[in-house]
């Protein structure tokens, strides 16, 4: 399942922003890049109505796999656990989040892959 429209981050100008300006958190398989929001890069967009609230991306890199197929599927299974473990209540929380995954084989790690997910987004309090 595919991110709300509300939830997602999109446009250049934004993630150049946030690898500008973000705190990072570090991982073993991922970097979490955490920024409060600055909707007046989304107003280009011409969507008013929820450049205030949380949204969120995952980058995954072509060092992780060549192949297109491989990299959107790791990135849906993302998308999906973050549905799973996301809440209407951190909707007003201000901040654009990207994950951005370093290079891998991550066949053999989902498990482990989706525990550093919670953690991470655990660590940087959207979550309790």
């Amino acid at each position: 399942m595919a991110l709300p429209k509300q939830v997602r981050l999109k446009g250049h100008r934004t993630f150049k922003f946030i690898h500008k300006n973000s705190k990072k958190y570090y991982g073993k398989l991922m970097d979490f890049k955490v920024v409060k929001s600055y909707p007046e890069l989304l107003l280009s967009h011409n969507n008013y109505t929820f450049i205030n609230n949380f949204k969120f991306a995952v980058t995954v890199s072509k060092k992780v796999s060549k192949k297109s197929v491989v990299r959107n599927k790791i990135r849906r299974k993302l998308h999906e656990y973050f549905l799973k473990i996301y809440q209407k209540e951190y909707n007003h929380i201000p901040y654009w989040v990207v994950v951005n995954l370093k290079g891998g084989n991550f066949y053999d790690y989902e498990t482990e892959l989706l525990k550093e997910f919670q953690t991470l987004f655990t660590k940087i309090g959207l979550r309790k």
